[in-house]
This record gives structure tokens, C-alpha cells and sequence, in this order.
């Protein structure tokens, strides 16, 4: 089966798929000219500064917590461990330049989100690729929207909401408390550390008590949690980069030939870059979900009049996950040799790291990780609960009978993911990552036009109001703006 699968995920993620990845991501960042660098600022200002009077359910800040709940997860502490050990340092090169392009995805598909967003007879802001497929494009491509919700509500279900988070959770919880394996029951012929299985039952029970309260909740805990994860964690990772900072201009030259394939053996360059590219390209989706379609969901429910305005603040999102978390990990990872430990996989890679560099006893660094990582990924299995119910909800025209039933299985689901194989959970998250992408990259280039005219008349229109003196809500939409 994991053969199986390995095949299926080579054809989906193969260089197809990664050139039109990256070219969506050049595209944007040409006809949007480079907003991700000469907008970072004041979209760093927006995303604290909620806008006020908009329309929506949770505030913009809330909204970016709910899709960085999502998206700041396994990825960025086992991911990115994944990439490397598989690809070689040059993975995180790769990792990192699909971010950098993937702010201007994460850009676009934020202002289209806002802009054929829809409101339901209570109010309820529903948006997403299937909404700017369908009102963007037209009904007649209403099969594209369908496929992308098709395979959303199956992504969540089986592969990057549930199992690849809970998995990674326990696994840490076992190297933690029983890393010898000591205590332990059999299963269906295999054999579970109880630190597994009583890890899995905490986190299942936990997850239901927060689902049943909807978004403002999940937005709510993420809102909590994840800023003050994310301090934590890249406080720690910079810590064991200065502790190593000699080692520094080493490893960034390592990177540089490792992602362009100059240290392979004679004729194989070409065949250890496009490794490196594939498995850093891949995780970089997996971790910070541009062009994946997801986060748009979230940034639909902002409260917010502004199509650009959002945009900017979700494409804070990528930038806070790649550029700088899993940046981070990446480093602390090939400073201290982790990814070459021969029998270390997933989290062991980065606890591996973490008790090499820090000053401290394996014990509290493996007990930190294990709670950053732990944190991260169970606002992932909330985040992307939203996800997938929205993408049923679509599906099955808001029937609130399916939406509870696939809640149940939601939970199930986190419930049965400790006991699947870390390389089988993985696959099938990226096969329906990347199945999930392609309906969602078709939109993003047939509305690119929509995308580069509102990015024009919004900076126009704020200029204005800049020169005026005057809030950017009080000029009316005129001339260009109207085109």
C-alpha cells in the first residue's frame, strides 16, 4: 500500500505540478509587481490593525489566527524535517522560495475570497475557491468548484487536518515519555506505547469539547494559542542559532549547493536538484497552503470591505509560517547535523536537533518541543475542521445533518490516526494537498486580471486618501477604479 501510494504522490507532485505551483506564484508577483516585498510593511501594520465597520463574522486578525491555526503545524516541526532528510539540505532552499512566491498566491487568494464572498439568510459569511470559482468565473464552471470542495472536505478528513497532526502529536508524546518503548499494548497485531494511545484519546476529547462551539470558538482558542506558540518556538530556534552562529555562513553555502545539486556525484546534479525542489516545494505547501485553496475559507469570514485589504493580511500568513517558523526549524535542523542521524524520522529530527544545541537537559528540551509541536498541530485539526465542513457545506447545499455526521468522523478520524504509519499519513496528506491545489491554481490564473485591477485601485484609491488626509472609506470609487 505505501508503495502504492508513494507511485500515486510522484505523479501528482511531479514536475507538472511544482512548475505550475511556482509559475502562478511568479505571475502573481510580476502583475501584482513584487507586493509580498514592497507591501510587507503595511500589510504588517493591517494585520493588527482590524478594519473597522467591515462585514463578516470574526475580525481580520481572528481570521488570520484561524488560518495560521491551520497552517502552522506539523509542517513546520516535522515537515520541514521530512523535506530535509529526504532532500537534502537544498530542500529548505526550496521550501523557502515557494513561500517567498507563495505570499503573492496567498495575496491573491485572499482579496478573492472577500470579493465574491456570499452571505447566507443568518448573516454567516461563506466564501472560498468554490465561491470565487463559481461567482468569478460562472456557473459554468461550477464542476471545478465541486472538484475543489470534493477534494478539500477529503483533505481535512483523512489527510492534513487529522492524521498527519495527530500522528505527529503522539509520536513526540511517545519519544517524550516512553522512548524506549517500554510500556506497551498490542493491537491488530501491532504494538502501541500506552504514552501513544492515552496522548490520542486527551487530544480527541479535547477537539470535540472545542468543535462544538463552531468558528467564533475555534477563532477564539487560535486567536490564544498560536501567537504565543509562535513566540515561543522561534524564540528557541534563534537561541540555538546564535549558540551556532560560527557554523552559519557554512550551512547557508551547504543550502546552495545542496538545492542546485552541486554536491551530488558526476550526473546525478540534475536528478538531486529536482529532489530537492520536489520535496522542498511539496512541504512548503503542506506547511504554509498557498495556492492550496485553504485559507481563502478563512479569510472570507473576515470582517472586512476591502478585497485588498485582506489579501494583504493573509498574505502575512505564508510569511509567518515559511519565511520565518519554518525557516527556523530548517536551520536548527542542518546546524546541528539532525537530518544525516541515520534511524531518526518526523519529530525525532527536530528533538534531535533541540537537545543538541540548547543548553539544556534532553528532558525540558524534548518536553519544549513536544509542546510547541503538540499546541501547533491540535489548532490545526481546528482550523481545518472549518475547512472541510465549509467545503461539505458547499457540497451539500448547508444541510446541517451531513455537517454534524462529518463532524463525528472528524473526530473518529483524529481518534484512529496514532495507530497509521508516519509514511502512509504523510503520502496521502500530500496526495490530496496537491489534488486539492490544482482546481484552486486554475482559478487564481484565470482571475489574475480581477486580482491586478483590484490591487491597482485599491493603492490608487489609498493614495488619494493618503494625500487628502482623509480614511480611504470616505473617497468614492471612481475612474480607474470603476474599470
Amino acid at each position: 500500500m505505501n508503495d502504492f501510494l508513494l507511485d500515486i504522490n510522484s505523479i501528482i507532485w511531479g514536475a507538472p505540478m511544482i512548475l505550475l505551483i511556482l509559475g502562478i506564484g511568479v505571475a502573481l508577483t510580476i502583475g501584482c509587481r513584487g507586493i509580498q516585498i514592497r507591501r510587507l510593511p503595511l500589510a504588517l501594520k493591517y494585520m493588527v490593525k482590524n478594519e473597522e465597520g467591515g462585514k463578516g463574522d470574526v475580525t481580520s486578525f481572528q481570521a488570520l489566527c484561524t488560518a495560521l491555526s491551520a497552517t502552522i503545524g506539523t509542517g513546520n516541526i516535522v515537515g520541514v524535517a521530512t523535506a530535509i532528510v529526504a532532500g537534502g539540505p537544498g530542500a529548505l532552499f526550496w521550501l523557502e522560495l515557494a513561500g517567498l512566491l507563495g505570499m503573492a498566491t496567498k495575496y491573491a487568494e485572499g482579496l478573492l475570497a472577500v470579493k465574491y464572498r456570499t452571505f447566507d439568510d443568518n448573516g454567516n459569511a461563506l466564501g472560498g475557491p468554490f465561491y470565487y470559482i463559481e461567482n468569478g468565473l460562472g456557473k459554468n464552471w461550477r464542476w471545478l468548484a465541486k472538484m475543489f470542495a470534493f477534494f478539500g472536505a477529503i483533505a481535512g478528513l483523512i489527510g492534513i487536518g487529522t492524521l498527519t497532526q495527530i500522528n505527529g502529536i503522539t509520536s513526540a508524546a511517545e519519544t517524550f515519555f516512553d522512548p524506549n518503548r517500554l510500556n506497551t499494548v498490542t493491537l491488530f497485531g501491532n504494538e502501541y506505547t500506552l504514552a501513544t494511545m492515552i496522548t490520542g484519546a486527551v487530544v480527541t476529547i479535547l477537539v470535540a469539547i472545542v468543535l462544538i462551539g463552531g468558528v467564533q470558538r475555534i477563532a477564539r482558542v487560535s486567536e490564544i494559542i498560536v501567537p504565543l506558540m509562535i513566540v515561543i518556538y522561534v524564540g528557541l530556534c534563534l537561541f540555538m542559532i546564535v549558540l551556532n552562529i560560527g557554523r552559519l555562513p557554512s550551512v547557508i553555502v551547504e543550502i546552495v549547493e545542496s538545492a542546485f545539486g552541486l554536491r551530488a556525484v558526476s550526473g546525478g546534479a540534475l536528478g538531486a536538484m529536482m529532489i530537492a525542489m520536489q520535496k522542498g516545494i511539496a512541504r512548503g505547501i503542506f506547511s504554509n497552503e498557498s495556492g492550496l485553496g485553504s485559507a481563502p475559507i478563512a479569510a472570507a469570514a473576515a470582517q472586512s470591505n476591502e478585497p485588498v485589504r485582506q489579501g494583504l493580511v493573509s498574505m502575512t500568513g505564508t510569511f509567518i509560517d515559511t519565511i520565518i517558523v519554518c525557516n527556523m526549524t530548517g536551520m536548527a535542523i542542518i546546524l546541528t547535523g539532525a537530518w544525516q542521524q541515520t534511524g531518526l524520522e518526523g519529530s525525532a529530527v527536530t528533538i534531535y536537533a533541540f537537545t543538541e544545541a540548547l543548553p539544556l537537559s534532553q528532558t525540558v528540551a524534548s518536553l519544549l518541543l513536544m509542546l510547541c509541536l503538540a499546541f501547533f498541530a491540535f489548532t490545526t485539526i481546528l482550523g481545518w475542521n472549518y475547512y472541510s465542513e465549509r467545503c461539505l457545506s458547499y457540497l451539500t447545499n448547508g444541510n446541517t445533518k451531513f455537517s454534524s455526521a462529518f463532524r463525528i468522523l472528524y473526530i473518529a478520524a483524529v481518534f484512529i490516526g496514532p495507530y497509521l504509519t508516519v509514511t502512509a499519513v504523510w503520502t496521502i496528506a500530500d496526495i490530496f494537498n496537491g489534488l486539492m491545489a490544482f482546481p484552486n491554481i486554475i482559478a487564481l490564473a484565470l482571475l489574475s486580471p480581477v486580482v491586478f485591477k483590484e490591487t491597482k485601485s485599491y493603492f490608487s484609491r489609498l493614495a488619494k486618501a493618503d494625500a487628502a488626509g482623509v480614511e480611504l472609506s470616505s473617497l468614492p470609487v471612481t475612474g480607474v477604479e470603476e474599470e
